[in-house]
């Protein structure tokens, strides 16, 4: 049998060699052990109690016709860790049958030979409507065709805004007015912050989750310049593109000049007031369900090159090296189909083109307007572009935050450090 080696973090690379798997899909047969008391095992990085609560109980559901099956679990791994210690897992004696993979691994995943191919399972499952799935949601997630992880959670990235605030600072023109007048840019976002710090206690933007190390979340930023990462193929860097060193030179005159971002080592959370703008996606809203102030979301702001919107994404797939392959692709097959993909989407905006409606999903997110559906949630995964990945992500990631470093202090020389940071990963992205 053809065997692929399993690319593994970085950090998992210290504790153990390269993993060989067995390429073999879920047509293959079912794995080993006893296929009659079986009990399956998901990673996710969620420990939400009501999402968790949700996972349960589409799992007993699917217990009730499945006496085959002993027990289904849900086991979190936090998020800060997650792919680590999924590698680890997967390279010791105890591999999962289903795991959540990230958006920026998925590239490893997908070509390593770590995961099964979902398409014949999910096919021929009657009434799943495997054509239903978008191709756009389900393009990261593909090799030669074939599907080996299941798009779960498709999430628009949006700017939520905290209008107490905006009002407070005497900010004339809301974002929402700035949509609707085709005036919402960056550079507009960037005056609104910069207001608001100026004038309250409070700081303006925070891009939520970047604090400095995180660099992929700026993504929602760039490509407002038409700037990435690196080219299409992964081959060559484009940090040190004109593009990129526009985009970085405005973000970086906005935290060190305008004040309009938390400068290195402050904190702002805006779910709980503290700043008035906050870059991040959907999915967050949840913080928000107790109305701890007034709010309101709209798309990412148009750059230079025009609107440019992101998503970040999540896939679960059937690990090669679980036990029981065929059962963990039925269950999967189950979790996805339809009717609980419509229960799921309260958390995770669903792959499927028949669900990406203002009334479907109104239903499941009470918290947003119909317009707000259509606008940043809809129009963000009809049209958007989901955060970047590369093969040996966690390598990349760590060559990238530390080339950034110097970036992080007034009078950085912001051309020199983005060719620094190519000189860093050029080796890497052709390997």
């Amino acid at each position: 049998m053809r065997t692929r080696r399993l690319r593994l973090t970085s950090l998992a690379l210290s504790a153990v060699s390269l993993l060989v798997v067995p390429l073999a899909g879920c047509s293959n047969g079912s794995g080993s052990g006893d296929d009659s008391n079986v009990s399956l095992r998901m990673t996710v990085w969620s420990n939400d109690k009501s999402q968790t609560a949700l996972f349960d109980s589409i799992a007993a559901e699917y217990r009730k016709t499945h006496p085959d099956i002993r027990s289904i679990t849900f086991d979190y791994i936090p998020i800060d860790n997650y792919t680590t210690a999924l590698t680890t897992q997967i390279a010791g004696s105890n591999p999962p049958d289903m795991a959540w993979v990230l958006e920026r691994d998925a590239p490893d995943f997908v070509t390593s030979g770590a995961l099964t191919d979902l398409t014949p399972t999910l096919e021929k499952t009657a009434g799943y409507q495997y054509g239903d799935l978008t191709p756009a949601a389900t393009k990261l997630w593909k090799q030669g065709g074939d599907l080996y992880a299941y798009p779960f959670s498709t999430s628009p990235f949006g700017m939520f805004y905290n209008k107490d605030l905006l009002k407070k600072a005497g900010v004339k023109q809301t974002p929402d007015q700035m949509v609707a007048a085709h005036q919402w840019t960056w550079q507009n976002a960037e005056q609104i912050a910069a207001q608001v710090a100026a004038h309250t206690d409070k700081q303006g933007l925070v891009i939520r989750d970047w604090d400095y190390k995180t660099w992929i979340e700026l993504a929602a930023l760039w490509r407002g310049w038409g700037a990435d990462a690196w080219s299409a193929d992964g081959k060559t860097c484009t940090f040190d593109a004109p593009a990129m060193r526009q985009a970085m030179t405005f973000l970086h005159d906005a935290i060190f000049t305008d004040k309009a971002l938390p400068g290195p080592g402050e904190t702002a959370d805006f779910f709980a007031g503290e700043s008035a703008l906050t870059v991040t996606q959907i999915s967050r809203a949840t913080l928000l369900a107790n109305h701890p102030f007034d709010w309101g979301i709209v798309p990412l702001p148009s750059g230079p090159t025009g609107a440019s919107q992101v998503i970040g994404q999540a896939g679960i797939g059937v690990l090669t090296k679980g036990s029981h392959k065929q059962q963990a692709a039925d269950f999967l097959a189950y979790f996805s189909d339809p009717a609980n993909s419509a229960k799921l989407a309260r958390y995770f905006p669903p792959a499927r083109t028949s669900q990406l409606t203002t009334g479907t999903l109104a239903g499941a997110n009470p918290l947003f307007t119909p317009q707000q559906l259509q606008q940043v949630v809809i129009d963000g995964i009809k049209n958007g572009a989901v955060l970047p990945s590369h093969q040996d992500s966690a390598k990349i990631a760590n060559l990238v935050q530390n080339a950034l470093d110097p970036m992080w202090k007034a009078g950085a020389n912001v051309d020199s450090v983005l060719a620094g940071v190519c000189k860093a990963i050029a080796p890497a992205l052709s390997e």
